[in-house]
């Protein structure tokens, strides 16, 4: 399923924020990152399209997140935006709408908010996209 797309997500893990760690603010990054401690801010991957983030069943965010990839069984208190793949594990807790192009959810995930389907502008027709094809704009 995650190697379904075009693009496939990246499968290796270039931050990690540990059990114990608290960061204060808003995080940016392109690769990967794992949660397994607390975030208060914004979480958002730069537009790669490939990028991916993890947080465990100890993790939380408290802000928005905008990534692609998501496979989340912690918390997290804020919108979610996932372009590409969400995953919602077992455990999974989302205070706030979740954006989905395609969506996984296990029994006992929550979302205390809207579930909003957003299509992959990738896969959608141009004619659907109100966009018009090159050699039409010649």
């Amino acid at each position: 399923m995650w190697g379904s797309s075009k693009k496939t997500r990246t499968n290796r893990i270039d931050t990690l924020i540990g059990q114990h760690s608290e960061v204060l603010g808003d995080i940016k990054f392109s690769g990967g990152v794992h949660i397994d401690g607390a975030v208060r801010g914004n979480v958002r991957a730069i537009n790669d399209g490939q990028s991916m983030l993890q947080v465990s069943d100890k993790g939380s965010i408290h802000g928005e997140v905008s990534v692609p990839y998501i496979l989340l069984n912690g918390v997290v208190v804020g919108d979610v935006h996932s372009s590409k793949h969400i995953e919602l594990s077992s455990k999974a807790r989302v205070t706030g709408n979740v954006y989905y192009n395609l969506i996984e959810m296990a029994i006992g995930a929550e979302v205390n908010g809207k579930l909003v389907h957003t299509p992959d502008t990738d896969d959608v027709p141009v004619a659907l996209r109100g966009e018009r094809p090159a050699e039409i704009l010649d």
